[in-house]
């Protein structure tokens, strides 16, 4: 992969890393506990409830996003970085910039 290629890439992940970063704060600021209050009704209280197990499971994702982001980032400078796992052919680079964490070319993704 051509050095331009790989600093373009290793700017790209850095940006999804810091994004990634951001939305679990974010995340992890919605799913701590949900106080009875006198407030809000049991209804109420079900939903606050069903909306924070579903941005637990969106904080798991989006920690294992960033964990396979740094791991691309430090594999950049590697000779075999950019090629797929499975048929060894080169990953596109639309497909390593969209998703850095990619480890497989489209057609071996499914």
């Amino acid at each position: 992969m051509a050095e331009l290629n790989k600093v373009e890439i290793k700017v790209q992940i850095t940006s999804e890393i810091d994004k990634t970063e951001k939305l679990i704060q974010e995340y992890t600021e919605l799913t701590k506990p949900v106080e009875p209050e006198n407030a809000i009704g049991r209804i109420s209280r079900m939903d606050a409830i069903n909306n924070k197990s579903v941005t637990e499971a969106t904080l798991r994702k989006a920690k294992e996003k960033l964990e396979k982001l740094k791991f691309a980032l430090s594999k950049v400078d590697d000779d075999d970085f950019g090629r797929c796992i499975s048929c060894k052919k080169p990953i596109p680079l639309g497909r390593i910039l969209i998703m850095p964490q990619a480890r497989t070319c489209v057609s071996c993704s499914h």
